[in-house]
């Protein structure tokens, strides 16, 4: 293990930095990534340590970014491309949705990028800064979707999805960046996690939570008020990959439980929660105790006041209550 704890922002810098030292056909673009170090500093040190050729400042144009990403990708490069916030990844959606992944089933030709930024809310940076933008991509065939939640998963799964030959969004979310209770020792030697396996984050047998992203660690704060006040013993499985989702893991954890609480922070209707309920009652339906529930943020755009943010957000407490409500029946 490494002799120091490291955040969850220093485990995606490591990421990136010993990726680039073992392939040279990595490298990254992006709006302030080479002099500035990044908006949130993940890549401070890189321009200095590979250059203006694999470290590449770009204009505010994410459409080119992404296109420019695409096309080094097809001539056997491959490039993290950066959103300096995931909120406008929407100006490259042509690029994603209709070039890289769409371009292997066409001419056969991988397109092997990642596409990475800091998304969700809690930092109070109003409605442009505090996006989840994980559903539009979920219902795309082509890529691949992965919100980590520790430090450990971080690094590992940003290595895999670095060296996976299909384009990958990486979601990070800003308010894990320097959270103290997420540092941890990593392994010095080289690992990576594989994508689409969930891990159970804590086990129980009277619900399961599904879950992923920073809401991990409402719905453990919850699964421990749970224990503590209500006896009762809430299996927290935390998704990782959306896409490729890891059925197995859900309908295993789910048959042994009964009971099932979805959480995402992203808005409520059409959100990852109704594909995982449509699995759930196509599946499991005659394994289910009670109705399958979802916790999410309202449909409604991101607020910008804080009192309206905290308004907005899950947390601990909506998940507590929605637990309770279900483990009564």
């Amino acid at each position: 293990m490494s002799e120091k704890k490291v955040t969850y922002l220093e485990a995606i810098s490591q990421a990136i930095r010993e990726e680039m030292l073992r392939d040279e056909a990595v490298f990254l673009l992006g709006e302030d990534v080479g002099e500035y170090g990044g908006a949130f500093k993940v890549s401070a040190g890189l321009l200095e340590e590979f250059g203006p050729e694999r470290v590449i400042d770009t204009p505010m144009a994410e459409a080119a970014i992404i296109g420019s990403a695409v096309g080094a990708a097809l001539m056997g490069m491959r490039p993290i491309a950066e959103m300096q916030f995931i909120d406008f990844i929407t100006c490259g959606f042509d690029q994603i949705i209709n070039m890289a992944t769409k371009m292997y089933w066409r001419v056969g030709m991988p397109v092997p990028i990642v596409i990475r930024g800091p998304s969700g809310g809690g930092t109070k940076g109003g409605p442009f800064h505090s996006s989840s933008p994980e559903a539009w991509f979920f219902h795309t065939p082509g890529i691949k979707v992965v919100v980590p939640s520790t430090a450990y998963d971080a690094k590992g799964m940003l290595k895999a999805a670095i060296r996976d030959n299909n384009p990958v969004l990486y979601l990070e979310h800003k308010l894990l960046y320097r959270m103290p209770e997420l540092r941890e020792e990593l392994p010095i030697e080289d690992y990576t996690v594989p994508l689409g396996k969930a891990i159970i984050r804590r086990e129980g047998e009277d619900m399961t939570i599904l879950t992923y992203g920073a809401m991990v660690h409402q719905c453990l704060k919850a699964a421990q008020m749970l224990e503590e006040d209500d006896d009762l013993e809430v299996e927290v499985l935390d998704l990782r990959s959306l896409t490729p989702l890891d059925r197995e893991a859900i309908l295993e954890s789910v048959k042994r439980t009964n009971k099932v609480l979805i959480v995402h922070e992203d808005t409520l209707t059409g959100g990852i929660g109704a594909e995982l309920s449509a699995i759930l009652a196509e599946d499991l339906f005659e394994y289910l105790d009670g109705p399958i529930t979802r916790v999410a943020a309202p449909d409604v755009p991101f607020p910008y006041a804080p009192p309206l943010e905290a308004a907005y957000l899950p947390n601990a407490e909506k998940i507590l209550t929605a637990a309770r409500k279900l483990a009564a029946y």
